[in-house]
């Protein structure tokens, strides 16, 4: 059966989403990089995420792609440890020139987050999930 599950995304250069997402906190397996794509690690589980240049990305989906700037395909979502870990998160995809498109907040009294748009227009959203303030 399933041992794994990862993500792959198209970027338009390879070299400078790796940057973007090395300057917010992820990390990546080089072991697997090649001229068209990177391998980037997130969270404890090592979840992976390959990001592969739009044309390499095309061969292999045989689809054309979403246009980021006007719709979306996937909303994808990771957690942080607290308040504080959202906002320096939010700050700092600002800084490597990402999109905060929903700055932080809570909502339905018991998650503090924000949504932000990659360098190549996906969506990801950033969650710190009280459960204690769960009714």
């Amino acid at each position: 059966m399933t041992k794994q599950i990862w993500l792959n995304l198209p970027v338009k250069d390879v070299a400078k989403a790796k940057d973007f997402f090395w300057k917010i906190g992820f990390s990546f397996n080089e072991q697997h990089d090649t001229p068209s794509s990177t391998c980037m690690v997130v969270g404890e589980s090592h979840f992976v995420v390959m990001l592969f240049e739009e044309s390499l990305f095309t061969g292999f989906s045989q689809n054309k792609l979403t246009d980021t700037q006007s719709s979306s395909e996937v909303l994808i979502s990771i957690d942080a440890e607290s308040t504080e870990e959202v906002d320096e998160l939010a700050k700092k995809v600002e800084e490597a020139g990402g999109t905060v498109f929903s700055p932080p907040a809570e909502t339905q009294g018991w998650m503090y987050g924000f949504g932000f748009a990659d360098l190549d227009g996906h969506r990801w959203n950033v969650l710190f999930m009280d459960f204690s303030k769960l009714s």
